[in-house]
């Protein structure tokens, strides 16, 4: 997306911003630690500024590869290896019924159905807490939509928690499914999203967060959702120099509490349309900011919470496909580690949707598919084939196409590729139908991903833990 020269120019201009501009820490006693540790402090505005020197030696602290785990054997993600991993996003609040074509709040049983589903579609390769219980008391969601996330899912779990009380809730729930707090310290299959305020600010309670996960091993990251115009500059370099900033303030302050800590650089970058004061998250322009901030990441070696897949559109529609394609393609291109939000979410980030999901990991498919490339080899040229065939012939029944038609081709199960009568005689399907009956049958598929010993001393253990209605 960007030269080396201008990436250069943003970093410089991010870790400018740390150093003259400063980051804004109302917690006391953190102010007066850092001081000591050799931030500048200015304790009457609770202001912290990063001078350079102080920045570089946190941020040399953070790992250049991260593993998250799974419980599923073969389901580790190794970030920072070169590898692309998509995965869902949430916290949403509301649920599109595609049948009726309305919405309506989330509950946990769309957690849990959400989960179930994940965990099913090869593509997607995490899962993240994906919406709001509206039926679970407020501190009570973070142990219930976690134990559900753990019962329907031995993929890595992750989620942003927003109270103390949630995160413990959190790492109690995990411990007790690992078989201890140093089991789950060594192989740790939850992490942990935070967020700073744009612009500049971490609050208490998110440092609070930070501090208890890094002591106790638990991956996580800081990652900034600024939007253009708003909370950042309107201009995409600006906005981005100063996500940056803040995306490498939370990195060195996840150092500053535990170096060596599993760190993702997170950047979550929107646009806003000016035109009415809309948010435009499924625009070229979040996507290409990005796409940006994956290189922005990668020049100090740091694995990135990235984030696409977004559509502004209120239904699985065309707006949906192409909004999610140019975003989801442009960020894997560029090489992001971790991508969030790339299934599932529609409604500007507001609202799931459970044929989107399926929809959107066919997507990924194709996205996969593009960055495997075109294999160059003696057989994939087929000089031999071509000679055998020769003029006027035809490669139907040729052992060469056999042996790599599975291979060489994507094949999507929810594209129409059949002539128009046919498809007349077939009750005229269309991507969403045929996401909805893939929908029924996999939510049809119970299969509880925590052994029963487990569940009962769950039981025994967290009380406040509810049945699903």
């Amino acid at each position: 997306m960007l030269s080396r020269k201008q990436i250069n120019r943003i970093d410089a201009t991010g870790r400018e911003i740390l150093d003259r501009v400063g980051v804004k820490i109302t917690d006391n006693d953190l102010l007066s630690r850092l001081k000591k540790s050799g931030a500048r402090v200015a304790p009457e505005t609770k202001m912290v500024y990063m001078p350079q020197a102080w920045l570089e030696a946190r941020l040399a602290e953070a790992p250049s590869r991260v593993d998250l785990f799974a419980r599923r054997t073969g389901g580790d993600l190794s970030l920072g290896s070169g590898r692309v991993y998509f995965g869902n996003g949430g916290r949403v609040f509301q649920i599109l019924d595609v049948a009726r074509r309305s919405m309506r709040p989330t509950l946990l049983r769309d957690i849990a159905e959400v989960a179930r589903l994940v965990d099913q579609l090869d593509n997607l390769h995490f899962f993240i807490i994906p919406c709001q219980a509206y039926d679970i008391a407020a501190e009570h969601y973070h142990l219930n939509d976690f134990f559900q996330a753990f019962k329907q899912t031995d993929k890595h779990v992750m989620g942003g928690c927003d109270t103390v009380e949630g995160v413990l809730q959190l790492h109690a729930l995990a411990s007790t499914i690992a078989g201890g707090e140093q089991e789950l310290r060594a192989k740790p299959f939850v992490s942990v999203i935070t967020n700073p305020i744009s612009p500049l600010t971490i609050d208490s309670v998110t440092l609070q967060i930070i501090e208890f996960c890094t002591s106790k091993g638990l991956p996580l990251t800081c990652a900034p959702a600024p939007l253009t115009g708003t909370t950042a500059p309107i201009t995409l370099a600006g906005a981005l120099a100063q996500m940056h900033a803040e995306a490498l303030a939370g990195v060195a302050m996840i150092q500053f509490f535990q170096p060596g800590a599993q760190t993702l650089y997170g950047a979550v970058p929107f646009a806003m349309d000016m035109r009415k004061m809309h948010s435009a998250m499924g625009s070229v322009e979040t996507g290409m900011m990005s796409a940006a901030a994956v290189q922005l990441a990668h020049l100090h070696g740091l694995p990135i919470y990235a984030s696409a897949g977004l559509s502004d559109a209120k239904e699985p529609d065309i707006q949906a496909g192409f909004e999610k394609m140019m975003t989801n393609l442009l960020v894997a291109q560029a090489g992001g580690d971790f991508i969030h939000l790339a299934a599932g979410m529609l409604d500007s980030g507001n609202a799931i949707c459970l044929e989107q999901y399926v929809i959107d990991n066919e997507l990924i498919g194709m996205i996969y598919r593009m960055l495997r490339g075109i294999e160059v080899t003696d057989q994939t040229l087929a000089y031999d084939c071509i000679a055998k065939v020769g003029p006027g012939g035809n490669y139907i029944l040729e052992d060469h196409t056999v042996n790599h038609m599975m291979e060489e081709h994507f094949y999507p199960q929810f594209c129409i590729r059949t002539t128009f009568d046919v498809w007349e005689r077939q009750g005229k399907p269309t991507i969403v139908s045929m996401a909805s009956e893939q929908v029924n049958a996999l939510l049809s598929n119970q299969s509880i991903k925590l052994e029963e010993s487990c569940l009962a001393n769950i039981k025994r253990r967290f009380p406040q833990i509810q049945a699903i209605e």
